[in-house]
């Protein structure tokens, strides 16, 4: 058995997924404030980077998008729109914000995951949207943000099933760096400071969003974009509750940004809506299939390799046509300059939140689960050839990270305060308190 085909079998069985597929939005059609589900008919707060149909726009309805005429993901079939906050690096020196380029555009997976002991997977209806993450979030309560996420297994015994708790779960935040051993996806839920990107993440950040997968069955939307659906009790797989009892295909949000290439600059990440945190970030979806194809989509392409080319339903164009897709700015918004460099956002909205230089506690221990790595919400004041995408493979969307075999060299920006030992029953447990660095800046 070769190692490609070994790795699908075990992704298989770690994962209880029908099939996905991903799909390739390789070009941005705009970055723009266009928002039509928050802010519609006027400008959006903060700009976002806009994938799929070029009938996106301010007032975009499902027969907007569906009824344009391209689209910059691969599939031609699909008219859907994706959007979520872009990212800029602001320079320490000149106060002036740049944007960061993404690699590759985005990826959004649909993945066929089963619960409830029930096998069906209900296409999206026409006319359905959704919003995952919460621009409004300034903390992290489902834990100590820089210490792994529990066993899965235990979620419902620590009683962190809870739609809260999963929602927070829902994002990620990858170091990339190809010559090591890649991390688990959703496995770090913040974005690291800028000297922990430039000494451990040498090809970049992956930005990572779950959406819901559960639904009510009756409503295509809600007042705020998310009572309609829920997410099942592991997040990405498990089961889903009981007012929400359809299932829906898993769509999950990649997109890698080269922050490489600001290494060794002075400054700091910020996204789009002021957050240098990572709590606020968010992404939107307005369903822009035929829904009738995207049923049959759902019930034939089920290859657990994840490539479109693999679905015979799908008609893939090339990247150049994809590239040419492009959304018409209203005038409210054509100004703006998202590019930059530019001594605002757009929006003219500032950086808030601390800057977070800390090493993930690479294994769960519920005596340090409670302890704040950081003062949640702390207000800021703010400081001082890329290769092409590489998916995710099924097998990283589920892992557990392990702890390591050995001790890891410490971090610079970490120091260990003290170490103790608690024992419970035949188990001993080490406590290593640690001390980070949080990078407050100046305000500009």
């Amino acid at each position: 058995m070769d190692v490609a085909r070994a790795f699908l079998l075990l992704a298989a069985v770690i994962a209880p997924v029908e099939g996905f597929w991903r799909m390739e939005c390789r070009a941005v059609a705009g970055y723009y404030r266009i928002d039509p589900l928050m802010s519609p008919g006027e400008a959006s707060q903060h700009v976002h980077a806009i994938m799929g149909s070029g009938g996106f726009s301010e007032t975009a309805t499902y027969g907007d998008i569906a009824g344009s005429d391209c689209t910059s993901c691969l599939v031609t079939q699909d008219k859907s729109s994706y959007w979520h906050p872009s990212l800029h690096f602001q320079d320490a020196n000149t106060k002036d914000f740049e944007l960061v380029q993404q690699v590759g555009g985005s990826l959004v997976y649909y993945q066929l995951n089963t619960g409830n002991g029930n096998s069906n997977i209900t296409a999206f209806p026409e006319g359905f949207r959704m919003i995952a993450g919460d621009n409004t979030r300034r903390d992290y309560t489902a834990g100590n943000v820089v210490m792994v996420d529990p066993p899965k297994s235990d979620w419902a015994l620590l009683n962190q099933t809870g739609q809260d708790y999963l929602r927070q779960r829902a994002l990620g935040f990858n170091c990339l760096d190809y010559g090591a051993p890649p991390e688990a996806s959703l496995y770090r839920h913040f974005f690291p400071g800028k000297s922990y990107l430039d000494a451990n993440c040498p090809d970049g950040i992956r930005l990572e969003l779950m959406f819901p997968s559960c639904w009510n069955g009756r409503d295509v939307d809600s007042d705020n974009h998310q009572d309609h659906v829920a997410y099942p009790d592991l997040v990405m797989t498990g089961d889903c509750p009981d007012e929400f009892p359809v299932r829906l295909p898993s769509l999950f949000y990649e997109t890698i940004w080269n922050t490489a290439a600001f290494s060794g600059r002075s400054g700091q990440f910020v996204l789009s809506n002021g957050d240098v945190q990572g709590f606020a970030y968010h992404g939107d979806f307005m369903m822009g299939w035929d829904a009738g194809f995207l049923q049959e989509a759902v019930n034939t392409c089920t290859s657990l390799s994840g490539l479109i080319e693999d679905c015979p339903l799908f008609t893939i164009q090339s990247t150049d046509d994809a590239a040419n897709c492009k959304i018409q700015p209203p005038a409210d918004v054509e100004g703006d300059d998202a590019v930059g460099p530019a001594p605002t956002l757009p929006g003219n909205l500032s950086p808030f939140g601390a800057c977070i230089d800390a090493t993930m506690i690479p294994s769960y221990d519920p005596a340090l689960s409670a302890q704040p790595a950081i003062t949640p919400g702390l207000e800021a004041k703010s400081s001082d050839g890329v290769p092409s995408s590489t998916p995710t493979t099924l097998l990283s969307v589920t892992q557990v990270r392990q702890a390591p075999a050995v001790t890891p060299t410490p971090d610079p920006n970490v120091n260990i305060v003290s170490t103790e030992y608690i024992t419970a029953s035949d188990v001993v447990r080490e406590v290593v308190w640690v001390e980070t660095t949080v990078c407050v800046t100046e305000a500009v």
